[in-house]
């Protein structure tokens, strides 16, 4: 974990305690209050996510716990943080992202339910979906595969079904959907490579293949693989450009009528 990442969350603490003194007893709770990272995360997470059928207490040991055997989703963690910094004009600090943004929180649960489904805890899992869908918005079968550096925009909405991938470096915003076309079983969810970006309300169904820097236009409908470094919309989705850039999801160009 980057202790200089770490640092800078704390000053930005201390910083938001003198500005606006009313978020002073939320602002020592959350961050001040903790040693490092990760138990400032768990913290967060938990008080969000608890219910009356478990506790917050329950719910905070589940987190430190992963977070002890898995350092990588801490790591995972910050590299979205970060992601999101860089990637929305809107966010001017890194706790900003931590406290407020419930698509970060969205896929950090994610993570949670991912490793108890690894570990064949499935009930513990889909309760722990369940509650992520009802908190944030968001909802993801816990045995979806999600990278770093990932950003989930606005976030309400989006669905990811059981055998979807998403990459590293890839933005998706509100109400995207990555499902499938019927009852199938099997591998009938979509991959979605690094550097992709989908615009809010796309809908992308069955087992197909975003391209490596792809862009989604909004609204569109993809039902078939979609190319490296190209951008698609429309329904059904078709080839309308390529992206000005080779990581659409860090540029945020939604236009593509830019392409």
């Amino acid at each position: 974990m980057s202790i200089e990442f770490w640092q800078q969350l704390k000053d930005e603490a201390e910083h938001l305690v003198e500005k606006e003194p009313l978020l002073s007893s939320y602002v020592h709770t959350c961050i001040l209050a903790h040693h490092n990272f990760e138990t400032a995360l768990s913290f967060i997470l938990s008080n969000k996510l608890a219910d009356d059928v478990m506790s917050t207490l329950s719910v905070r040991e589940m987190f430190e716990h992963c977070y002890l055997l898995h350092p990588e989703i801490v790591e995972a963690a910050i590299a979205d943080i970060q992601a999101v910094f860089k990637r929305d004009p809107a966010v001017h600090s890194f706790l900003t992202v931590l406290l407020n943004f419930k698509g970060f929180h969205a896929i950090q649960v994610h993570r949670l339910a991912h490793q108890l489904w690894l570990t064949d805890r499935k009930d513990l899992a889909l309760f722990i979906q369940s509650r992520n869908s009802e908190a944030f918005s968001v909802d993801i079968h816990p045995a979806a595969k999600i990278g770093q550096a990932v950003m989930f925009d606005h976030a309400t909405g989006i669905v990811v079904g059981e055998t979807a991938v998403i990459e590293n470096n890839v933005s998706i915003m509100q109400s995207v959907t990555l499902g499938g076309t019927g009852n199938e079983a099997g591998d009938r969810h979509p991959k979605v490579r690094e550097g992709v970006m989908i615009g809010a309300g796309a809908k992308i169904l069955g087992n197909i293949n975003i391209g490596k820097g792809a862009k989604v236009g909004a609204g569109s409908v993809v039902l078939s693989h979609v190319p490296p470094h190209v951008t698609v919309a429309g329904i059904p989705a078709k080839i309308v450009g390529k992206p000005t850039c080779r990581k659409p999801c860090e540029t945020m160009r939604q236009n593509i009528l830019e392409d």
